[in-house]
């Protein structure tokens, strides 16, 4: 089992998250090929895991948006490869939240080259084509190395999906969209999130990977699971 870890580790995250400190855009050269096989099933771990060791406490705690449900948010962004990296986990962990959970995803701007994407995310989302176009976009960048980095060439992008250029870059520059890319911004600082990809808890808790600690994305994902039951219990 723990070389299975091992070995897990040095496939997929050489290096754990994109950063603050990152100041490459999507095209910048990824840490490791971002093939997109199918997720490992999540090992259930032989203990709890921990607050304070293995999650951290979000104190305040940031209301959510997804009235009774218990919100799990993922803080992205398409120029991270990590993200890239990390997509078919969470596709795994979508397949396995219960009934009473559900998934938001917030795009993070790190720096000013990642601003694009966030506005695309949101213009995608508003013209209803974000469901076919979240991984094809993460290919795009991280497997085809498209270059793909201004409101104009992903413009371009979302037209092979239907979606009229001139509409898409209307919508990406709107005033909707620039509260959105706002309220997320400040989500994003008020979680303390400070590399992508990240993981959100109810408000409550935040999840992050780290090589030091053995949290990489089958952990984190096993890690959101137990969070989402005991916010569940909780809740009862």
């Amino acid at each position: 089992m723990f070389r299975h870890f091992a070995l897990l580790f040095v496939g997929l995250i050489a290096i754990t998250a994109c950063g603050t400190g990152a100041n490459g855009g999507a095209n910048a050269a990824p840490a490791a090929p971002a093939a997109q096989p199918a997720a490992p099933a999540a090992a259930a771990p032989a203990h709890a895991w921990a607050l304070g060791a293995d999650y951290l406490l979000i104190d305040p705690r940031v209301p959510t948006t997804t009235g009774d449900k218990i919100e799990v948010v993922e803080v992205f962004s398409y120029a991270c490869p990590h993200c890239a990296h990390f997509q078919p986990f969470i596709d795994e962990l979508k397949a396995k939240l219960p009934a009473n959970a559900q998934l938001v995803l917030i795009p993070a701007v790190f720096n000013p080259t990642w601003e694009p994407y966030a506005r695309a995310f949101y213009a995608a989302k508003s013209m209803g084509v974000l469901d076919k176009t979240h991984q094809a976009l993460f290919d795009a960048l991280h497997r085809d190395h498209l270059p793909i980095s201004d409101m104009q060439s992903l413009a371009g992008f979302y037209a092979g999906f239907g979606v009229n250029a001139a509409s898409f870059q209307s919508t990406a520059s709107s005033f909707v969209v620039d509260s959105q890319l706002a309220r997320g911004n400040q989500l994003v600082h008020d979680y303390g999130v400070s590399a992508t990809p990240t993981l959100i808890v109810n408000g409550k808790y935040r999840v992050e990977m780290n090589s030091e600690k053995h949290i990489g994305p089958p952990e984190a994902i096993d890690i959101v699971l137990q969070l989402v039951k005991q916010e569940s219990a909780a809740h009862k």
